[in-house]
This record gives C-alpha cells, structure tokens and sequence, in this order.
C-alpha cells in the first residue's frame, strides 16, 4: 500500500457512507417505497466494503469527532419515522435486554437509520482535512465501531427493511 493514497475499499467505503448521508437527508424525496428499496441496496454494500477494510489499521491517537448535532439528529430521526409511518416500530431478537425478557422488544427503523446516519456524518466529517495517515487511523476506529456496534444495527435494521419490501405486493413486479 502506498503511504499516500488510502486502498480502494478505503474509498469505496467513504463514498458509500457519504450516498447513505445523502439518501437519508433526502429521505422524503423518494417515497416510502423508494427509500427502502435504495436503503435495501446501499446497506448490503456498506457492510460488504467496510469488512473489506484492510485489518492492523492503526488509530491509537485518532479519534472520530461528533459533528453531528443532536438537533440534526433528532430532525433526521424525525424525518425518517414520519417517512415511514405505522411500518417504522418492528419486532427484535438482537437487543441484549431480549436476554432479561418475557415480552417481545420493539426496535424502530428511523431511530437505527438516524444511529447509523450519525455514525457515517461523524466519519465523513472527520476525514475532512485530514492527511492520508490521518484518515486511515479514523477508518481504523470506524471499523472497530463496526464491530463493537453499527455492524448489529446495520444488520437488524436491513432485516426489518427486507421484511417491509417483500411484503409489499408490488415487490415482484420490479423484477
């Protein structure tokens, strides 16, 4: 690998992060339909370039700084649960409180979409103005955060959204 030039699933990663950013702030334009149709093709892509981020990236001394504002966030998430209506609250088995429960525990899409929103806003923003080195550190964080966090919510939320599309009536006639 070069010193100066970040490996192209480095970049493929950063560019689709920021097509999530943008999809999910213009979430409204597309419809209900729309949007979860584009969401259920850009997740899968996201999970599969951020696992092809090459390991041993070092971060020790980089940090990925909170950009995002709570009120942007809140807005986003408000954007996102507006957008999708009575479909937005489903049924998960992957939350740890699952463990202590007698009861099923409702997740919701917009809140998961606004955690990752978050999650990407915050990497993209703090890539910025870094140098090469720099950003490989930052990438290095983002895929421990993988592991440790987005890469469940990512997965459950897709799941939820699979669940939506297929459900629909006119999924089959996309084909």
């Amino acid at each position: 690998m070069e010193n100066d030039k970040l490996s192209p699933s480095c970049l493929a990663f950063i560019a689709l992060t920021n097509e999530y950013c943008e999809l999910v702030e213009n979430c409204a334009d597309h419809g209900c339909e729309g949007f979860v149709e584009s969401m259920i093709k850009l997740l899968p892509r996201i999970y599969i370039t951020v696992i092809d981020i090459e390991q041993g990236l070092d971060y020790f001394d980089a940090i990925i700084t909170p950009a995002l504002e709570e009120n942007t966030y809140d807005m986003v998430k408000s954007s996102l649960a507006s957008l999708m209506g009575e479909d937005d609250v489903y049924l998960e088995v992957f939350k740890e409180d699952m463990k202590y429960s007698d009861t099923p525990i409702a997740d919701s899409i917009s809140e998961n979409l606004a955690d990752l929103y978050q999650e990407f806003y915050n990497l993209v923003a703090s890539l910025r103005d870094l140098n090469t080195e720099e950003q490989r550190q930052i990438l290095g964080i983002c895929k421990e955060n993988f592991v440790e966090y987005w890469g469940q919510t990512l997965c459950n939320v897709m799941r939820a959204l699979h669940s939506l599309s297929v459900t629909n009536k006119d999924y089959y006639d996309n084909f």
